[in-house]
């Protein structure tokens, strides 16, 4: 059996396939402003790398926010349906599911079997995802990809007082004219985004295990600072930014 799940998020396309419960190819893109023409694409990239034609993929499952432009799919589904399904497959222990992509962040509270029992999201403010801390890694003039390594340079607690991604800009401007390091402003960005996304998670409530999904899994900065807030272990799978589109392609009725 060949299944294909796509995760058309805000920012990048994922597109994974399956092929006989065995994930055989994945692949993303940047969505961009034809994101319909750009699945496509993605689409017919993967079938390529794989060596299927169209006819042979049994299933196709969408979800993300874009989810809607992908017209050639046989299922549709939630975020929040295809990260629990994801990660619970993965690491069947796991009860928590914590989702931080470019636009948002989600709390996901699963049972025994994976079935979700609860869930938040926090969509209203981009100060609790990735597009917060990219916009805050160039006001400091740092590769995004060594935003979090620098974070764990700094032993001080520098609080962000601002609940905005505009206003916490012009605080950091204001914190490096003050000469503060770095380092120390970098893991302050880091603890105000762990502190949103924990105060969701405890409003649905946590149970152990926790998995930590989406491209914000990257910065190992964030997940120091969450594990201190939750005070525990989260486990981030090979591949996060793909746990939704391998949970899609797993769902296929």
């Amino acid at each position: 059996m060949i299944q294909v799940g796509i995760d058309v998020g805000a920012k990048f396309i994922k597109v994974v396939l399956i092929k006989d419960g065995k994930v055989v190819v994945k692949d993303q893109t940047a969505s961009g402003f034809e994101g319909k023409e750009n699945v496509k694409t993605l689409y017919d990239q993967v079938l390529q790398q794989a060596g299927i034609s169209p006819d042979e993929v049994d299933s196709i499952t969408s979800t993300g926010s874009g989810r809607k432009v992908v017209d050639f799919a046989t299922k549709s589904i939630t975020d929040v349906t295809a990260a629990a399904k994801g990660a619970t497959s993965l690491y069947p222990e796991v009860h928590t599911v914590i989702d931080v992509g470019a636009e948002e962040g989600r709390s996901i509270r699963c049972n025994q079997d994976g079935k979700i029992v609860d869930f938040a999201i926090n969509e209203k403010c981009a100060a609790g995802a990735g597009a917060f801390t990219e916009a805050m890694a160039r006001a400091l003039e740092i590769p995004l990809e060594k935003f979090g390594e620098l974070s764990l340079n700094s032993t001080k607690e520098i609080p962000m007082n601002a609940q905005c991604a505009v206003f916490a800009e012009s605080e950091v401007v204001s914190l490096l004219h003050a000469k503060t390091p770095k380092e120390d402003i970098a893991k302050a960005i880091n603890d105000a985004v762990a502190s949103r996304i924990t105060s969701m998670v405890r409003k649905v409530g946590f149970v152990k295990e926790i998995a930590l999904i989406g491209g914000v899994a990257y910065n190992i900065g964030f997940i120091k600072s969450l594990e201190a807030d939750l005070k525990d272990k989260i486990i981030v799978p090979e591949g996060p930014e793909y746990v939704c589109a391998y949970g899609a392609a797993l769902i296929t009725n």
